[in-house]
């Protein structure tokens, strides 16, 4: 019996250093997603509150242009759109604040170029 109780608390420590560890420092996110037409990768820097700096790789299409939204749908947020300027041949970068709290959001890269306009999404794990 002492032996579970041990167990039990080393897990809850982890845990808690864990979520302590995740809040104290956000380490950087690559989010990847792949629609008919575009596939991209996106990277948070900082995925944190406030504003933040996300560059988008557009890894296989070729985009025009880039505009970012995010949705916390459990709690009913939603962001205005950001538009990306490019920063090179299928690379851009958007600027913004794009999450108003911590928790998972959606965020909603549209894509739009020669093949046309796709919407593709990912969830991101915000923190404080």
């Amino acid at each position: 019996m002492k032996r579970i109780a041990a167990a039990a608390a080393l897990v809850v420590a982890a845990v808690a250093l864990f979520v302590v560890g995740r809040g104290v420092a956000a380490e950087p996110l690559t989010l990847t997603t792949t629609g008919t037409r575009y596939a991209a990768t996106v990277e948070l820097a900082e995925p944190t509150t406030g504003r933040v700096t996300v560059k988008v790789a557009v890894t296989s299409g070729d985009a025009d242009s880039v505009v970012l939204s995010a949705v916390m749908a459990d709690m009913g947020h939603a962001t205005p759109e950001v538009t990306a300027r490019a920063v090179g041949r299928g690379r851009f970068q958007a600027e913004g604040e794009l999450f108003a709290m911590s928790g998972v959001w959606e965020l909603s890269i549209r894509l739009n170029g020669p093949a046309g306009e796709e919407e593709l999404a990912v969830k991101a794990l915000i923190t404080d």
